[in-house]
């Protein structure tokens, strides 16, 4: 049968650090099986907004665990209560995720929220990855741009495993932009000391989680 994996990316250029993550990522899943299939989301691509606080969630006889707000955000949704793995995807803006990231993720973890005993509870548990990418971080200090939502994250779905990619390139051409605070020289040694060891960290994520899936 048939296992999906949704990739949800958050971040807004479509062959960055995050898009290159989350690529390889995708190629180690899809590597294991033709019974895993992937699919990747970017959510700049969508018009949608965050957390409507209209309630229709909560309705009593009617509540629900997936949001009843309709934009372009809702077949996604309704396909990741149906999924089988999940991977988030984000770089981190002053320390945070994106807020496009930060939206979808209000939408997606506000109907698991019970007011009625404070339980946060999704239609199905499954595996998740949690990838973060960011210009700081020189020696490996991670940042938790997910911050609160991670915990939701973890009651509802499981502990998600977290991937890091630190001391990213911001431009591919430090000359033509006002950036002096940055060695590029020193951006460029050290991605080429570990860029590529980041990208297998992710196509092995991608592994791991399409095999726990079989």
């Amino acid at each position: 049968m048939m296992k999906k994996v949704l990739i949800i990316d958050g971040g807004p250029r479509k062959t960055f650090n995050t898009a290159s993550m989350l690529q390889r990522f995708a190629e180690g899943a899809s590597s294991v099986s033709d019974e895993i299939e992937v699919k990747t989301l970017r959510l700049y691509e969508l018009d949608y907004k965050g957390c409507m606080s209209c309630m229709a969630c909560k309705i009593k006889g009617k509540a629900s665990q997936v949001c009843k707000f309709k934009d372009a955000l809702t077949p996604i949704l309704e396909e990741i209560a149906g999924a089988d793995g999940l991977v988030l995807g984000s770089p981190n803006y002053f320390g945070e995720i994106t807020a496009q990231m930060r939206a979808f993720l209000e939408r997606l973890a506000f109907p698991w929220l019970s007011y009625n005993d404070y339980s946060i509870t999704a239609p199905k548990r499954m595996p998740v990855v949690l990838v973060e990418t960011q210009n700081g971080g020189v020696g490996g200090s991670n940042c938790n741009g997910y911050g609160t939502m991670e915990h939701c994250i973890t009651q509802a779905l499981g502990q998600p495993e977290k991937l890091f990619a630190n001391n990213t390139y911001q431009v591919k051409n430090y000359d033509r932009y006002e950036l002096a605070g940055f060695s590029e020289e020193a951006k460029r040694k050290y991605r080429e000391e570990h860029w590529e060891a980041d990208l297998q960290q992710a196509f092995d994520a991608g592994r791991r989680m399409a095999e726990s899936l079989l």
